[in-house]
């Protein structure tokens, strides 16, 4: 019993080291790892690759850049060319519309009767100049048996019948255009606006209020502005050669058209100090844009509903 003694209390001994240790080592260890991790210091970045090239003197271009508006290559305000009951509405609100596309037509009964009235009097004209011919005729056969009084009596009568004619023509072809102008058509292709009229509706020729307002978009064009105190470096540059205009996007990121340098207005708006520029780029889509122009000087930018840039 007394040689067992030492021998348990030596294996206890070993177990309590044995649990020392691994405690150490689940505890110490990790501390010890961040310490060296430490010591090491962040990683390191890439390096970033240098390349050289060889000195060079070109035109660098400068930038005018300024929001502008883009607007309808042509916009029209159709009306009605004669007095009259509209009958019909061919068209709806927002359409695209075609050149020469039926929008409204008006009532054509009262210029159908003038029309044929004059066709009438153009047959009833004709008669009578037949009539007058054969009279003329018969009188030249006589000879002398008729009087030189009435052959000439006679030839006068049939030239006024001939100017007549020509009148009854005129009369015919000025109501077949007024019988035409019931059928209100559009000028351009666009886009149609709000109708001003409803059926039933009677419309004067003489009114200032239109039928529909056409909006030609596609085409369509940009407006932009520059300062009035760089006006000097753009005419210095048109005079070398046609400024460069892009069209971009509201972000400036997508470019919608390019085109040069068109019109410059030849006043100054004095609320602003801005002058209109116009390039001569045509974009297909309807939008909003930045214009950006170059000449051989400084940068601008005006406030606008769009951005272009003039470049040379």
């Amino acid at each position: 019993m007394k040689k067992s003694r030492p021998i348990l209390w030596i294996l206890i001994i070993a177990a309590v080291a044995a649990g020392g240790y691994y405690g150490w080592q689940r505890f110490s260890a990790p501390e010890a790892g961040k310490a060296q991790t430490a010591q090491k210091g962040p990683p390191r970045a890439p390096a970033v690759p240098v390349s050289i090239a060889p000195v060079q003197k070109v035109d660098f271009p400068v930038y005018l850049t300024g929001l502008g508006t883009v607007q309808g290559f042509n916009t029209v305000q159709v009306r009605t060319r004669v007095d009259g009951q509209i009958d019909k509405i061919a068209f709806t609100e927002g359409q695209m519309v075609n050149q020469g596309d039926l929008l409204v037509e008006i009532d054509p009964r009262p210029f159908q009767a003038v029309l044929d009235q004059a066709k009438a009097k153009k047959a009833q004209d004709e008669a009578n100049l037949a009539n007058a011919n054969l009279d003329l005729q018969r009188y030249t056969k006589l000879g002398e048996f008729a009087t030189r009084q009435q052959t000439d009596t006679q030839r006068s009568t049939v030239a006024q019948l001939t100017a007549q004619i020509a009148a009854d023509e005129a009369s015919i072809s000025n109501a077949q255009t007024q019988l035409d102008y019931t059928q209100v058509k559009s000028p351009i292709t666009g886009v149609a606006g709000l109708r001003q009229v409803d059926i039933g509706n009677i419309v004067n020729a003489s009114t200032q209020t239109g039928v529909v307002t056409i909006a030609q978009v596609e085409p369509i064009t940009v407006i932009f502005t520059a300062p009035e105190d760089q006006l000097p470096y753009i005419s210095e540059g048109q005079k070398a050669g046609a400024l460069k205009v892009i069209a971009f996007t509201t972000d400036g990121k997508k470019t919608l058209a390019e085109g040069k340098l068109a019109v410059i207005n030849n006043q100054v708006d004095t609320t602003s100090g801005a002058c209109t520029l116009i390039p001569s780029a045509r974009i297909t889509k309807p939008r909003f844009a930045r214009s950006r122009s170059t000449t051989p000087s400084t940068d601008v930018r005006s406030s606008m509903k769009g951005l272009a840039r003039v470049s040379r």
